[in-house]
């Protein structure tokens, strides 16, 4: 398989990195899931990607342009989970900022984030004393690293995540994560983890929404169709 069609997953043995590696091989691609744990390396593989042991949280620019090298895109889907300040802030943040600075080092432009729907207004809202404003600022300000740099970023922003499977269909959000200039009700700001990780391949393999942010939930719009 050329060189051109491989994609590199940051956060593999993430629940939507696990069902977006299939996906990205049935397109055509071959897949790099990148995971800090060896042990992981047999779930990897049988999503039809290649297992790559590179810890994030610990691995330099240099470590990690030389596992982007040679890709088409850098898929950026990793989490530390919350719960720990410091390790959000060096999982969400820092390493974040890292990778993006390592695709620009192994000339990889195509950069796609995995964020959450209102990660640009939570950290203006959220009492800094909130548990949640940790991940909520340090995935607002990977954000804006991304938006500044030169790269053909697409940021993704997905609302509270299921484990429903994919409806391959969503509802798009404006830049607050709000439909219609309003906050979705609980039941209807929810995305399926599937359904993200369809929209993860589609952006990928059809270069769509390039240097663009896209909030969306699950919907009743073919996501081929609301992210042209």
């Amino acid at each position: 398989m050329s060189e051109e069609r491989r994609v590199v997953l940051i956060g593999g043995h993430g629940k939507v990195a696990l069902l977006a590696a299939p996906k990205l091989v049935a397109r055509g691609f071959a897949v790099d899931s990148l995971i800090r744990n060896p042990d992981h390396s047999a779930e990897i593989t049988a999503t039809g990607a290649n297992p790559v042991v590179l810890d994030i949280e610990n691995a330099d620019v240099d470590q990690l342009a030389n596992a982007f090298a040679g890709a088409s895109a850098i898929v950026f889907s990793a989490g530390a989970g919350g719960g720990n300040k410091e390790r959000t802030r060096a999982v969400d943040f820092d390493a974040a900022v890292r990778s993006i600075e390592a695709a620009k080092q192994a000339g990889v432009a195509r950069f796609v984030m995995v964020s959450y729907s209102r990660a640009l207004v939570d950290v203006d809202q959220l009492d800094p004393e909130n548990s949640f404003y940790t991940y909520a600022k340090a995935k607002h300000d990977a954000d804006a690293v991304l938006r500044e740099s030169d790269l053909n970023y697409t940021i993704l922003g997905p609302g509270a995540l299921t484990l429903d499977p994919a409806s391959k269909q969503i509802q798009l959000a404006d830049e607050q994560g709000n439909v219609g200039g309003q906050a979705p009700a609980p039941e209807n700001g929810k995305v399926s983890r599937e359904n993200v990780a369809e929209v993860i391949t589609h952006v990928v393999d059809t270069e769509a929404a390039v240097r663009a942010t896209v909030n969306f939930y699950d919907g009743s719009t073919p996501i081929a169709e609301a992210i042209s």
